[in-house]
């Protein structure tokens, strides 16, 4: 079958398009004839050697399609299935068919397109573990750092739905659409602790960090509680400053609620651009560039 990915760790120049077998779901997978896949940042920092030196693979991490073979011991789907999920070792996406992790998958509502389903199980699925974690009263004030992100928008959007008050710090390009999704909009750079205390004047409490360095190291100020702090981008500088990690939890049962979400009109994965499997080294470079102003999706059926 026809397929995308690349032969050795390296750029751009090491993509190509493969030929290889149609995969057979081993214990607790799925295999899937892929309709959609979503294109994410960790696909080409996984090509680069982000993640270690890695043999040649096929690219992406999350799909939705039509289900064509059962693995052993999976219950709850069966073969004509419409479903969504996760790729194990995070790739095998970009190709006619795919493996998905039972365990990280979900049907796909008949409302919801496979493209925005697609999108869901990388960014919106941390997001949705972020908030979670977090666990907010509803009223609180969350800081996005890096909103106008890829992860930032669904969390944007989860928060608000959740009832709390966001404050998404962003570049004044992605202001307006900070405020589409229900954020109050905030600046980088310079003076971005005094423009936050203008709009929470009550505080924050908590940030989920998108960005890391020197920017986060300034908004962990405004926290008193650092045990709120969340980053993904910055993972070690946050557990220095008194917070952690996101906890991802790749589950059945976060994709059914984010679909959920979905499909009642409160979530949008923001899905701005449809390509095909040919164009598959555009919409990586589009992601990789930092062009993409949206979630960038390839449809292969």
């Amino acid at each position: 079958m026809r397929a995308y990915g690349f032969t050795r760790t390296g750029g751009p120049e090491t993509q190509t398009f493969l030929d290889v077998a149609v995969p057979e779901p081993g214990p607790g997978e799925l295999r899937v004839r892929v309709r959609a896949a979503g294109v994410n940042p960790g696909d080409w920092r996984l090509r680069e050697g982000a993640y270690g030196t890695v043999p040649p693979a096929v690219l992406g991490r999350e799909v939705a399609g039509t289900v064509t073979a059962v693995g052993p011991g999976v219950t709850g789907f069966g073969t004509a299935d419409e479903v969504f999920g996760g790729c194990p070792g995070m790739v095998g996406g970009w190709a006619e068919e795919a493996i998905v992790t039972a365990g990280f998958a979900a049907h796909r509502p008949a409302s919801v397109r496979p493209e925005d389903a697609a999108a869901l199980p990388v960014a919106a699925g941390t997001a949705f573990d972020a908030l979670e974690g977090l666990a907010l009263p509803a009223g609180s004030t969350l800081l996005v750092n890096g909103a106008g992100g890829g992860v930032g928008v669904p969390t944007l959007q989860l928060a608000r739905a959740a009832g709390l008050r966001v404050v998404g710090v962003a570049s004044p390009r992605k202001h307006a659409l900070v405020e589409r999704f229900g954020g109050i909009p905030v600046a980088y750079g310079d003076g971005v602790l005094d423009r936050v205390r203008a709009v929470a004047p009550d505080g924050v409490d908590a940030v989920f960090d998108l960005v890391g360095g020197d920017p986060l190291r300034a908004v962990a100020t405004l926290l008193t509680d650092r045990s709120r702090l969340r980053s993904i981008a910055d993972k070690g500088l946050a557990a220095e400053l008194g917070g952690r990690d996101v906890v991802r939890d790749r589950s059945t049962r976060v994709l059914d609620a984010l679909a959920n979400e979905v499909a009642a009109g409160r979530l949008d994965p923001h899905v701005t651009e449809v390509l095909p499997l040919e164009q598959a080294e555009r919409a990586l470079a589009e992601v990789e560039n930092g062009h993409a102003e949206g979630k960038v999706v390839l449809r292969i059926a």
